[in-house]
């Protein structure tokens, strides 16, 4: 027999997970570098940008936002495989 308790219950536990999972992206950041090292971009694991580092010796402004946007989109990378890693986590054994 169906045991809507148990069902209740199993449903309120993965609730509970998820939001713990959201909060732990809220948190955990990643950073990546340009291909040449002189732009560092911080993102977190919802891949919100949170740091931007740009080497003072760069002057050009169209090479400043190649490497700006290569660098974000690495580090944005980088944050949906945490993501994916950390909500896969979450819901193991529901």
């Amino acid at each position: 027999m169906f045991d809507m308790m148990k069902m209740m219950g199993k449903m309120k536990e993965a609730q509970d997970r998820m939001k713990q999972a959201q909060e732990n992206l809220q948190r955990m950041q990643t950073t990546a570098e340009s291909g040449d090292g002189k732009i560092k971009a911080t993102v977190n694991g919802k891949k919100q940008l949170v740091a931007l580092e740009i080497d003072s010796t760069l002057t050009d402004s169209n090479q400043i936002a190649q490497l700006v946007l290569e660098a974000v989109q690495s580090a944005q990378h980088t944050a949906d495989n945490l993501a994916r890693t950390e909500l896969k986590k979450s819901t193991e054994g529901l």
